[in-house]
């Protein structure tokens, strides 16, 4: 695939329609091709779905082809994408559930689940509003706290694409434009036809061009810490983070609620307060 940018018009970014044209449309477009290239999880990724209790449920925002899904056989998973046909794919996972759905409208109910993963989604929102906005609706999702225990919580795993990948391939460094357009290269095998009328795509056709398409795809490369400010923001309790392979990664859990922290403050100023009646 190529590595070449360019940077995305500003008038428009930030609005459904913007991603609605140069995300939404172009992965309805390439997904056959690019559920072919997507096949091995990443490790750490692999790690935290393996180390979650059996019988946990949870999340996959943003599953792509659900090649997640399968990691741990003792956890149930309900994936969901924007891409009708990723998620075809991801629906083959018969022993988990996947659907097409946003990310800033899950329709699950809140405060419910034990886990939930995100894996380089929330890059694809073109505003700080609707990342941080994405993060929030992750995060309501997750079981709350109960008496302060980090382990009654649910809690998550992001990635996101990282600003700072000078050694990488790619080039970009802190003085890198933030919004940029990635290219795919689509495989004239690949080729599916483009339905304009509905934004998404139908299956791969028997006569295709007889050239590679290049489809530009929009991503906003994470700084330093600013995934981390997007957690918080959003209302979430950042348990850890770090950088791995040109990708920013964020553990986050849910924050204790606001009555339970207030009487939790009250019992520990109730216990410090002096007994003048002993």
């Amino acid at each position: 695939m190529s590595q070449t940018t360019s940077e995305p018009q500003s008038s428009v970014q930030g609005t459904e329609s913007y991603e609605a044209e140069h995300v939404h449309r172009v992965y309805e477009i390439i997904a056959p091709h690019f559920s072919a290239t997507r096949f091995k999880p990443w490790p750490i990724v692999e790690k935290f779905l393996k180390e979650l209790r059996p019988g946990s449920v949870g999340l996959d925002v943003g599953c792509g082809n659900g090649k997640y899904m399968a990691v741990n056989p003792n956890v149930f998973i309900i994936g969901s994408d924007r891409s009708h046909n990723l998620v075809k794919f991801a629906a083959t996972h018969k022993q988990h559930d996947a659907l097409v759905a946003d990310a800033l409208d899950l329709p699950h109910p809140c405060s419910r689940f034990d886990f939930a993963i995100s894996i380089a989604v929330i890059h694809h929102f073109s505003s700080t509003e609707r990342r941080a906005a994405a993060i929030e609706s992750i995060l309501s999702m997750l079981k709350p706290k109960v008496n302060g225990l980090d382990e009654t919580g649910g809690k998550a795993l992001i990635y996101v694409w990282a600003l700072e990948q000078k050694n990488s391939r790619r080039g970009w460094d802190e003085t890198s434009n933030q919004d940029v357009f990635v290219p795919w290269v689509l495989q004239k095998k690949f080729t599916v036809k483009d339905d304009k009328t509905t934004g998404q795509a139908n299956q791969p056709q028997a006569e295709v061009p007889n050239r590679d398409k290049t489809y530009q795809r929009y991503y906003h490369l994470y700084r330093k810490g600013e995934l981390e400010d997007d957690v918080s923001s959003a209302g979430g309790a950042v348990i850890e983070s770090g950088y791995e392979k040109d990708n920013c990664k964020l553990a986050f859990g849910t924050p204790l609620p606001i009555l339970q922290a207030q009487s939790s403050q009250s019992q520990i100023f109730a216990k410090s307060k002096p007994n003048n009646n002993k």
